[in-house]
């Protein structure tokens, strides 16, 4: 990578290949507000980045600081190699990338009026009005204010008047929201892993016992709740395991380590320090790096990390003695 030291650059247009940007991209007059950058490959912007139109051509790209476009932002169908984006990305109307065959990452939060993403993952959460996710990892969760189309992806948590799932969904936390009832396409699976024991998987162990995913039945757990006030009714539907999930916590199971594996995949490249979740069978340390968790969730989406279906049964009186 070479510093920066002469660029095509002129009101509408700029272009930047195998280059190392020292600073932000910021328009300085107003005739610089309607420019288009486009990042050919290999190249690192280490500060914020406005422009009318970003296109990301080719990875391996990094962009360090917070980014904001007028029009669109989007990777190319074909790009290849790693695209990172450290800081929140948003737009005043679209976020694109159906790219297949690059590891896309996103450290922070997405903002913008529709968000499609193939093959992505996104430590914060999404906020848009449409969203279309399809093999993706999204840590936090994806807010619409119209709809969401989830085809195989892993979320923590979702909230939609409208929402369709195709293939696979998994979910991090006990409960999912929507307005009218999710639309699934025949044989569509159902998982939440509120209950999988996501730290022994990450070390490589033995997943701890009554642990698992758990396959949720989108009309046996669905929760209907009717809102009224003096003007407007309003019905939401929760999607839970929260019962579940609440037996789980009586018997005391240490939450798997769980909370510190999100916690520390969703502050990104806000560790100060990177942590570990102990060792591993053979007494390795196991740290916690973005990358690693990263590939993790990718594996349990693709089907690399068998989640053990969790077992149901327990003893009462393994609850009543924790109150004697």
């Amino acid at each position: 990578m070479e510093k920066l030291k002469e660029l095509r650059f002129n009101e509408t247009n700029i272009q930047l290949k195998d280059n190392l940007v020292k600073g932000s991209i910021l328009p300085e007059k107003t005739t610089e507000l309607g420019r288009t950058i486009t990042i050919q490959g290999n190249s690192i912007i280490e500060g914020a980045v406005y422009a009318h139109k970003l296109e990301i051509q080719q990875g391996d790209s990094e962009i360090r600081g917070a980014v904001f476009t007028q029009v669109e932002m989007y990777v190319n169908s074909e790009a290849k190699g790693n695209i990172s984006f450290k800081k929140s990305v948003g737009s005043a109307n679209s976020i694109v990338s159906r790219a297949m065959n690059c590891n896309l990452m996103f450290y922070s939060d997405i903002n913008a009026k529709s968000v499609t993403l193939y093959n992505t993952f996104v430590a914060g959460s999404i906020y848009a009005d449409e969203i279309i996710l399809q093999d993706c990892v999204i840590i936090g969760g994806v807010f619409a204010t119209q709809n969401i189309d989830l085809t195989n992806s892993i979320v923590g948590t979702f909230n939609s008047p409208s929402v369709k799932v195709a293939k696979q969904a998994w979910i991090l936390l006990p409960s999912a929201f929507t307005i009218e009832k999710i639309i699934t396409i025949p044989g569509t699976k159902f998982f939440n892993l509120s209950l999988a024991d996501l730290g022994s998987l990450y070390k490589g162990c033995k997943q701890s016992v009554n642990s698992g995913k758990i396959e949720m039945n989108l009309n046996t757990d669905e929760v209907k709740t009717t809102l009224t006030s003096d003007e407007i009714q309003k019905t939401l539907r929760s999607y839970t395991v929260v019962g579940k999930v609440l037996a789980a916590d009586l018997l005391d199971f240490d939450k798997f380590q769980n909370h510190f594996l999100l916690t520390a995949a969703s502050l990104g490249s806000q560790l100060l320090k990177n942590y570990d979740l102990g060792v591993n069978d053979k007494g390795e340390t196991v740290t916690l790096t973005f990358d690693k968790i990263r590939n993790f969730f990718f594996d349990i989406l693709n089907g690399k990390i068998d989640v053990q279906e969790i077992n149901g049964n327990f003893d009462i009186s393994d609850i009543t003695g924790k109150f004697n």
